[in-house]
């Protein structure tokens, strides 16, 4: 019978420590990648949240307003030929001191409206 430091006993705890050590350092490393994966497709541009927090409630959460607000509002869809024809200039304008009916749209920087309005032009 082998006894607590025989060669063999030792040999054995360190090959188990070993694959124990490499088993938790490649679930540390998938759970990171898994976790930057994660943060990298569920993120959404600043343009985005911007458009949700201030402009989706009338012009729709996929730049189609709903019936109403459009015929109350005038708003159009943002694939609407008439939308499209608008340069980012115009549009940055029309967010920054109002259009028509549509007040300024206020507590937002310049560069704030610059992604929104990259974000609207990318609504189809």
């Amino acid at each position: 019978m082998l006894g607590r430091g025989s060669p063999l006993n030792l040999a054995d705890r360190n090959s188990r420590r070993f694959a124990m050590t490499k088993m938790i350092r490649s679930l540390l490393v998938l759970a990171v990648v898994m976790s930057l994966a994660g943060a990298v497709s569920f993120a959404q541009s600043s343009g985005e949240a911007t458009y949700k927090a201030k402009c989706a409630m009338c012009h729709g959460a996929t730049g189609t307003p709903s019936a109403g607000m459009a015929k109350s509002m005038g708003i159009k869809a943002a694939s609407d030929p008439a939308i499209k024809a608008l340069t980012a200039a115009q549009e940055f304008a029309a967010v920054k001191n109002g259009k028509g009916k549509m007040k300024p749209v206020a507590g937002l920087t310049d560069a704030q409206i610059k992604d929104v309005v990259a974000f609207y032009r990318g609504l189809k």
